[in-house]
């Protein structure tokens, strides 16, 4: 199923296909991140007293307000690089493990999550959905079965594509492989109807590529050609690992190499796709076969067993044009080579240890500079959770979510709702009709907290204690049934995208929902009791990036109920461009890993989420719990309640990060760098400013302040 989401942060663990990361773009507040980010020249030979307290005296009422101490680089001063003094204590006292790309607060998070997760699986005597989710992570765990197992499960399957010989059965073949997961040349599923946001659609949409974006077979930069090298001698090491002589795993890997290259140019880009309207083009089936009459899509959608429908959203028409040609003149011998490449490599992690060792080498330790692999429980916790998400998710809510997070969070979100009231009516470049408007899309927002109010069902999937990878192939085709029988049918608007137990959040454009698992309402982000100044920091700037999102330059062009309709006025939209583009050109001088830029264009919904989400929760936290202080001057641990709001947000946000991993993330992720996060959110912000007694001219004070919310 492919829906737009905008979340919070882009979780790389397998973990992230429970959110449909691939297949549905969304608004999301995390993304995984690395290391050797760019740092502003910091000053350490001025320190400014008021921004290190006694650390003797105050740090126990600092801890008990929620800002930690520890965590913070006190001979920075904050108006020079405010992520470092919030963060540089704690990057200082936690370095990378050799099994992490990245390493931070929402990794710790998830850690913690995941140790209760993992007591869950273990505990005996389970029943119903929960035991299948144990004996799904029991599969998973026996690596002694699976290596005894070799290839038996893939066995049938690449018997199967071996035995392709007119590409006229080709697209029965895909229909099968596309229900175990397998990406191979484009996606089918459903959508929302984005002209009647009430109804879900047939969707045709371009696959996944092998290498993590098409500007990776593009570019000529040495790096590109080197990474190049490696991918396709990594694909000639997996076809040898599965029984080819040496010269066919080298001619396999050519193959797969062209066969993707010119899939790669036909491609939309990521920067176009955030555009909705870019992959928006409904017709009908007929039309669909008129443009591609080398593929049968009767043939397929039966043998997907998709219901009967008329009507497909063909996202990337010129991609599937391009496909029909490829398909027409490449050799049946090299389309069953790439297909076998997208089989191998769909499975490799629940194959034997010699396939899994080359897909991390590969894909982790050259892409993302991760060295180690993960411990095994941690990898099966994270694909039980990816497959069997709800009944896992159940017990975590029973076990680690309390009411009053729920209540709480409820509070805040109504806070800053008032807050993006407040801040559209008081918008000086919006004219009076589209103020109108964004107030009834406002208005007509659903907020959904900590977990769904119904569960799924898994009765469907069969589970066993002995077949990692069948349970897998087993689910997955359970999840794509589901998603095709939608076709046609109501959008079912209690659906969620994100397990309970995820540490991220989403906003749905086309459900205009914004959604927080119960897996993200726990420290460093919430925690009951707290001061509130740095809940609103942490869990309410979270609130405010995705109600941002609805706002943002996708989340505007959908109406209040999931219409994709410009209710814009032409002069507001062009306003809306200008202060957009301020912080699209803001966000591209920044540098990574000492040689990469941010591209500011693919990340300018998330930037501009974060500018807005941080202003909300200081506004509501100002108009709520701040205005019920008797004195606003007065300091925990020796900070004002708009320091500790900005504190809030910023430790959220503390990581380290590998180089590799930082330009991966430049190259194909829409959140930034973590320290851009935090520097470039505030640099716009004069209450920053002012709350810090920064001079004009302090790296954190922009001379040309962006804002757009």
């Amino acid at each position: 199923m492919r829906r737009q989401l905008f979340a919070l942060t882009f979780v790389a663990l397998p973990l992230a296909v429970a959110l449909g990361a691939a297949q549905r773009p969304t608004a999301d507040l995390k993304v995984p991140t690395t290391p050797g980010a760019a740092r502003s020249k910091i000053r350490t030979t001025e320190v400014v007293p008021a921004f290190r307290p006694g650390l003797d005296a105050q740090a126990s009422a600092s801890a008990a307000s929620g800002v930690e101490p520890g965590a913070m680089d006190h001979r920075t001063d904050p108006c020079t690089d405010f992520y470092q003094f919030a963060c540089g204590g704690w990057i200082a006292k936690n370095p990378l493990p050799a099994d992490r790309r990245s390493w931070g607060r929402f990794q710790e998070v998830q850690d913690r999550n995941f140790t209760i997760l993992r007591r869950i699986l273990e505990a005996p005597g389970a029943g119903g959905d929960r035991k299948k989710a144990a004996d799904y992570y029991a599969a998973c765990m026996d690596e002694p079965r699976i290596e005894s197992n070799g290839l038996a499960f893939v066995g049938p399957d690449l018997a199967t594509i071996d035995a392709l010989t007119n590409p006229d059965d080709l697209p029965v073949l895909l229909a099968h492989l596309h229900a175990y997961g397998v990406p191979a040349f484009f996606r089918f599923s459903s959508r929302t109807d984005l002209r009647d946001a009430t109804r879900e659609m047939a969707d045709v949409d371009q696959a996944a590529l092998g290498l993590p974006d098409r500007d990776y077979y593009l570019k000529t930069d040495a790096r590109s050609v080197e990474l190049r090298g490696k991918y396709m001698a990594h694909v000639e090491r997996l076809s040898g690992l599965a029984g080819a002589p040496p010269d066919t795993a080298a001619a396999d890997a050519k193959a797969v190499m062209e066969i993707e290259t010119a899939l790669a140019n036909a491609a939309l880009d990521r920067v176009k796709r955030r555009d909705p309207a870019m992959t928006e083009h409904p017709m009908t089936l007929t039309d669909l076969q008129a443009i591609t009459p080398n593929f049968g899509w009767r043939k397929y959608a039966a043998a997907a067993e998709a219901p009967r429908f008329q009507a497909v959203n063909v996202a990337v028409p010129d991609y599937l044009k391009a496909l029909d040609q490829l398909i027409a003149a490449t050799s049946v011998g090299d389309l069953k080579a790439y297909l076998r490449w997208q089989l191998l490599h769909a499975s490799a992690d629940l194959l034997p240890r010699a396939f899994a060792d080359a897909d991390f080498d590969f894909f982790s330790r050259t892409l993302a500079g991760q060295q180690d692999r993960p411990p095994r429980w941690r990898q099966c916790v994270t694909e039980t959770d990816a497959r069997l998400g709800e009944a896992l998710g159940k017990a975590f809510v029973e076990e680690a979510f309390a009411p009053q997070a729920k209540a709480d969070m409820l509070q805040m979100v109504q806070d800053i709702k008032g807050a993006m009231r407040q801040d559209i009516d008081a918008a000086p470049w919006m004219s009076g009709g589209t103020k109108k408007a964004a107030m009834a899309k406002l208005n007509a927002l659903v907020d959904r907290i900590g977990y769904p109010d119904t569960w799924r069902d898994y009765a469907g999937i069969r589970v066993t204690r002995d077949d990692a990878l069948g349970n897998r192939q087993r689910a997955m085709a359970f999840e794509h049934a589901r998603s095709l029988q939608k076709i046609g049918q109501p959008v079912d608007r209690g659906e969620w995208s994100m397990t309970p137990p995820t540490v991220n959040a989403y906003y749905s454009p086309d459900r205009n929902n914004i959604n927080f698992p119960a897996g993200i309402l726990q420290p460093p982000f919430y925690r009951a009791g707290r001061d509130a100044a740095v809940n609103y920091g942490a869990a309410g700037a979270v609130i405010g990036h995705e109600l941002t999102h609805g706002f943002d330059d996708q989340g505007r062009r959908f109406d209040g109920q999931g219409n994709l309709r410009d209710w814009w006025t032409p002069e507001d939209a062009r306003a809306f461009d200008e202060r957009a583009s301020c912080i699209a050109d803001q966000y591209s001088s920044y540098a990574v890993a000492g040689d990469t830029t941010i591209n500011g264009r693919l990340t300018l919904g998330e930037n501009t989420a974060d500018n807005g989400g941080l202003r909300l929760a200081l506004m509501a936290y100002l108009a709520g719990p701040g205005a019920k202080l008797r004195d606003r001057r007065d300091k925990v641990g020796g900070f004002s309640p708009e320091q500790r709001v900005f504190l809030g947000w910023a430790q959220v946000w503390c990581e380290n990060t590998r180089p590799e991993a930082e330009r991966l993330k430049a190259a194909t992720n829409p959140h930034s760098s973590n320290r851009y996060r935090v520097n470039g959110s505030i640099s716009n912000m004069p209450e920053f400013q002012k709350a810090f007694s920064c001079k004009g001219g302090a790296p954190m004070v922009r001379a040309n302040a962006c804002r757009v919310w």
